[in-house]
C-alpha cells in the first residue's frame, strides 16, 4: 500500500516509520509527504488537506470544513432526504452515499453512516418506482431559462395521457413528490382551453414524456412566477384561484396553524379561540379544514359566508389539473 493509499483510508503517517518500511531517509518520505499535500492543494474539489498531529507524531489527511457540510449538518440532510421518501432507492441511496463521502471526516463517516443506517435499511420507495433526477434537473433548466414544452401526462385514473404545451414557471416538493407549476399555452384535447391567471399543477413523475423546446416565452417581471410566495398559499397541491379563507381555532397550538397557512393573520384571541384569516390557492385547504373536527369552525371565505363543498366535487389530488 502506498503512503496516499494508507491516508486515504484514515491512516497516519510516521516520518520515522516509512523511511524505515521503505529504506529510504527522513528527507525522501517528506518530499513523497510535500507532494501529497501538493496534490491536494490542486485538487480544493476534494476538500481535503495533509496536516501534521505533533500528539500523534504523524501526518494524517482531514475534511476541509470551510467549504463543506458539519457533520450535524450533513446528518440533517440525509434524515430530511430519506423521511421524504421522494425517490426510489436507485436515486436516493446515491445521493446519500457522495453526501457522506464529499462531507464528512473519515473519522466520523462511521459513526454519521450508523445513526441513519437503520432507516436507509428499511427505506420504503414511493409506489410510483420512477426515477426523474435527470428529468427535474432538464424542466428546472426549462423554467430558468423560460422555453417552452410539450408533454404528454397521465392523469389520475384516466388511461389516456393528455398533450399539453406548457410554459414551466417553477418546481416544487409537498408530501413525496415533486410538482411542475406551469401555464397552459396549448391543449390538444381541447383546443379551446382558457388560459388561467394562476398556473396548473403537474405531479412531475407521471410525466410519461416531456421535449424542452427552443422556443422562449416572455415573462414580464412584474408577473413573474415566485415559488416562495406561491407555496405560502397552496394546500394539498391543488391549483385554483386565490381566496381567503377565515375560522376559528379551537385547539391548543396555534404554532401548528400558523406553521400550515405562513399567509396566516390572527385577527382575534379571546377564550373562545384564535380567529385567523388565510390566503390560499384552490379548494385543497377544504380537505384540511374538513378533517379538523371540533377543534375548527369555518367563520367566512373572502368575507363571505362559506359552506364546505362536497367531496365529490373537489377535483383529484396529487397535483391534477381541472378536467
Amino acid at each position: 500500500m502506498t503512503m496516499y493509499e494508507h491516508l486515504a483510508d484514515g491512516g497516519w503517517i510516521n516520518k520515522s516509520q516509512e523511511a524505515a518500511r521503505f529504506g529510504v531517509d527522513n528527507r525522501s518520505i517528506q518530499r513523497d509527504i510535500e507532494d501529497i499535500r501538493a496534490f491536494l492543494a490542486n485538487h480544493p474539489e476534494m476538500n481535503r488537506e495533509l496536516v501534521y498531529d505533533r500528539t500523534q507524531n504523524g501526518y494524517h489527511i482531514v475534511q476541509n470544513h470551510t467549504t463543506t457540510l458539519t457533520n450535524s449538518e450533513v446528518f440533517a440532510v440525509c434524515k430530511i432526504l430519506l423521511e421524504s421518501r421522494a425517490m426510489v432507492k436507485e436515486e436516493m441511496y446515491p445521493i446519500i452515499d457522495k453526501l457522506l463521502k464529499c462531507c464528512v471526516s473519515i473519522e466520523d463517516y462511521r459513526k454519521v453512516a450508523g445513526l441513519i443506517g437503520n432507516e436507509k435499511l428499511h427505506y420504503l420507495e414511493p409506489h410510483h418506482g420512477r426515477k426523474f433526477v435527470d428529468t427535474l434537473w432538464n424542466i428546472g433548466t426549462a423554467v430558468n431559462e423560460h422555453k417552452l414544452m410539450r408533454m404528454r401526462y397521465q392523469k389520475l385514473k384516466e388511461p389516456d395521457k393528455v398533450k399539453r404545451l406548457i410554459q414551466p414557471v417553477g418546481i416544487m416538493f409537498s408530501e413525496y413528490y415533486f410538482y411542475l407549476c406551469a401555464y397552459i399555452s396549448e391543449s390538444e384535447e381541447n383546443p379551446a382551453l382558457p388560459k388561467h391567471q394562476f398556473p396548473t399543477i403537474y405531479r412531475i413523475d407521471r410525466i410519461a414524456e416531456y421535449e424542452v423546446l427552443d422556443e422562449h416565452f416572455k415573462v414580464p417581471y412584474a408577473d413573474r412566477f415566485e415559488e416562495g410566495e406561491f407555496r405560502k398559499r397552496i394546500q394539498f397541491m391543488f391549483g385554483g384561484e386565490l381566496r381567503t379563507v377565515k375560522f376559528l381555532y379551537k385547539g391548543i397550538s396555534i404554532e401548528s396553524i400558523l406553521d400550515r397557512f405562513p399567509t396566516a393573520e390572527i385577527l382575534k384571541h379571546d377564550e373562545n379561540g384564535w380567529l385567523v384569516k388565510a390566503e390560499v390557492y384552490g379548494n385543497g385547504v377544504d380537505i384540511w379544514l374538513r378533517g379538523q373536527g371540533d377543534i375548527l369552525e369555518v367563520i367566512g371565505d373572502d368575507e363571505k359566508d362559506h359552506q364546505m363543498p362536497d367531496m365529490s366535487v373537489i377535483k383529484e389530488r396529487e397535483g391534477e389539473e381541472k378536467r
